[in-house]
């Protein structure tokens, strides 16, 4: 879930106070800006409706549903 994966790195973020962990705030703030995109989540609609094409709709699936976009699935 996006949401969820925003929030656990917003409050991680919150945790990186000391100067050598700022290239890594910064990195994961860039993540987020990604995350939030509307190109990003027009990609994850997209896998989600193939693994729903598929035959499964779990979240898990979304790795598997890219796997056959990329190396082609034989048809239903």
């Amino acid at each position: 879930d996006t949401d969820r994966a925003l929030v656990l790195l917003e409050e991680y973020c919150k945790k990186l106070r000391k100067p050598e962990e700022q290239q890594l705030k910064i990195a994961i703030r860039k993540v987020m800006g990604i995350f939030k995109s509307s190109l990003f989540q027009a990609l994850l609609g997209s896998f989600r409706k193939k693994a729903t094409r598929h035959g499964t709709s779990s979240h898990t699936s979304l790795p598997a549903a890219l796997a056959c976009d990329v190396l082609g699935c034989p048809k239903d």
